[in-house]
């Protein structure tokens, strides 16, 4: 039976991507800040889908701990998700250096530090699958958010690279650009319904698009399209336009 790994394991993505592999009988490594939080998921995993459920403590700005972590695993995962983030508030950070420092390591240097072990992991082993979650909002800096923006634009950039590297060794590096999804992180933002995922669509694109192999994944097609358009807009105006 293969395992999966997920980092961040008490989001709502998250919750809705390990029911998801959890269904098709994979068994779950639940990894996150607080243990006691993820018993109640860890029990529905085993007693619902059958599988073996496993909770493990992790903290992705505890840098130092990340290698012990990964090295305590009962089993080697198959495949690692890497689900954690942290949107913050774009006002504050840009007066406030602990909340800029906490957007930049929940969103780019934590996941950097616990990947670059994993994928040392997997290309020695020459298998397994790297699924990273980022941002449609790493694609342009706006005014809104450049700071979690450029967070994520640092962990695309990351994941291509992982992917050009580890291809020659038989692992598969999957970026995936939710676009907006309807959980407790966006709460208090009104979003489109059209361009808004929920939680358990983008576990079934994920879990698709592993067995897929892609490359990169829009949950939502529109957004492909959306920042392509974005992209484009010439810097002169761009920086005209309150975004």
């Amino acid at each position: 039976m293969s395992t999966l790994l997920i980092l961040g394991a008490g989001s709502d993505m998250a919750v809705a991507i390990a029911r998801k592999f959890a269904s098709e009988k994979y068994d779950i490594q639940l990894a996150g800040r607080n243990t006691a939080a993820l018993i109640p998921q860890q029990q529905d995993l085993q007693v619902r889908f059958g599988v073996k459920a496993t909770t493990h403590m992790f903290d992705a700005a505890h840098f130092a701990s990340h290698t012990a972590f990964y090295a305590g695993l009962p089993v080697p995962p198959d495949i690692t998700v890497c689900v954690f983030g942290y949107l913050g508030d774009q006002e504050k950070a840009q007066q406030n250096w602990q909340e800029a420092a906490t957007i930049i390591n929940s969103n780019y240097t934590g996941a950097v530090s616990i990947l670059n072990i994993v994928a040392e992991s997997y290309e020695a082993r020459k298998q397994g699958t790297i699924v990273g979650i980022s941002s449609v909002a790493g694609e342009r800096g706006r005014q809104s958010n450049y700071i979690y923006g450029s967070a994520k634009a640092g962990f695309t950039a990351y994941l291509s690279g992982l992917r050009n590297r580890l291809f020659r060794s038989g692992v598969h590096v999957m970026s995936v650009q939710p676009g907006f999804v309807n959980t407790r992180m966006t709460q208090h933002l009104t979003l489109p319904p059209l361009l808004t995922a929920q939680p358990e669509a983008v576990a079934t694109a994920v879990f698709k698009a592993v067995n897929r192999k892609k490359n990169v994944l829009y949950v939502k097609w529109h957004w492909r399209y959306i920042m392509l358009i974005i992209k484009l807009i010439p810097e002169g105006i761009f920086k005209k336009l309150s975004l």
